[in-house]
């Protein structure tokens, strides 16, 4: 592949907490791009603590920018997200507002980027209602749903250290939603 044909795949999600459930469920859908072709980068916990939002504010943080910019150099994006209390996490939500910077560029928002999202939850009803808000969000800021959504109900499945999980077909639906992202990006692309 050359370089003009390379994609890259930026994952957004997880916790605070470092090596949380929800970011290692992100670090495998990004394996799943990778092993597709995309350049992959992961920005989770601390590099997710920004102020509140505020357009109206036109200054941001080191870690805002380096988000803005890494969402803008994205041709695919990939988000998970803990769920709490029903919903999608603060952090994540509070990153995903940061798009609004991407308002006025050549491609607004997330236009023609492919959005692969994921929620890991203890119990199905928060994971499967946090997955249903994150296609939300990705079809307000004008993002292309992969085909593919993981609600993942972390009282029954558990991700380890060293990159997998207890259920294999866990492991299966993250990599493949991260392919479902690269492969739409590289189409895009040609």
């Amino acid at each position: 592949m050359s370089s003009a044909s390379v994609v890259n795949v930026v994952g957004i999600g997880g916790s605070l907490r470092e090596g949380s459930q929800s970011e290692r469920a992100l670090r495998i859908a990004l394996e799943g791009a990778a092993a597709a072709g995309a350049q992959t980068r992961a920005i989770t916990g601390s590099e997710l603590v920004l102020p509140f939002f505020d357009a109206a504010i036109p200054e941001r943080t080191e870690n805002a920018r380096n988000l803005i910019e890494a969402v803008r150099g994205a041709d695919g994006i990939i988000v998970v997200s803990p769920g709490y209390h029903g919903a999608l996490s603060g952090l994540v939500k509070n990153a995903l507002d940061y798009i609004e910077d991407l308002r006025d560029d050549t491609r607004p928002y997330l236009d023609g980027r492919a959005v692969g999202v994921a929620a890991v939850a203890f119990g199905w009803q928060a994971a499967v209602t946090t997955l249903d808000q994150l296609r939300t969000i990705a079809h307000a800021l004008r993002g292309w749903p992969a085909p593919l959504g993981g609600s993942i109900n972390s009282a029954e499945v558990k991700f380890d250290e060293a990159g997998g999980a207890s259920e294999e077909k866990v492991v299966t639906t993250l990599k493949l939603i991260g392919r479902q992202v690269t492969e739409f990006a590289q189409s895009r692309k040609t």
